[in-house]
């Protein structure tokens, strides 16, 4: 099943990963972030934990890339999402067992960045609101026996159709 059950250790799963990557990136100034469904309590999801890393000066984004790439991960480009960048997982060159064991997504973004402030007002819009956490996983479920439970084909479609839903809980938190 592509949608699962909420599940409490997503937020014990979120806390390993961030140790790690607070280890990683220690004297930068940055926030690391829980976004996307995983990150709602009662919410179901894929279960991948999504991460934004946010930093907050213009020239730590090479150095912050590098402490990446230091502890497994390479730069995959922005994947036509300004200002938010892509980082995947060299499953082999990595001491961190836990990095490897638990699937995420990893992001890296200008704290000022569209995209960061967005999955924030989403994530913290879902936490506030039932209704709208009910309605949301509603369509999850839908979408995803749409797309016969194929993850990329889930993903094109809960795009277009979650959209116009996602940008109105914007709205009502800003």
């Amino acid at each position: 099943m592509l949608i699962q059950p909420y599940k409490k250790s997503w937020k014990d799963d979120f806390t390993s990963i961030s140790s790690i990557l607070k280890e990683a990136l220690v004297g930068f100034k940055i926030s690391i972030e829980h976004i996307g469904s995983t990150s709602i309590p009662d919410l179901a999801a894929k279960p991948i934990i999504d991460i934004d890393i946010a930093y907050y000066l213009p020239d730590d984004f090479e150095k912050i890339k590098s402490g990446l790439e230091k502890i497994g991960y390479h730069h995959n480009g922005n994947q036509g999402i300004p200002d938010r960048e892509v980082f995947k997982r060299n499953s082999t060159t990595n001491k961190y067992k836990v990095l490897d064991s638990i699937s995420h997504h990893l992001y890296v973004c200008p704290a000022h960045s569209e995209e960061l402030q967005k999955h924030i007002l989403f994530r913290d819009h879902l936490l506030k609101n039932e209704a709208a956490r009910i309605q949301y996983q509603i369509m999850k479920f839908e979408i995803a026996e749409e797309a016969n439970q194929d993850r990329k084909k889930y993903a094109q479609l809960k795009e277009v159709k979650t959209r116009a839903f996602i940008n109105t809980s914007i709205k009502n938190e800003k």
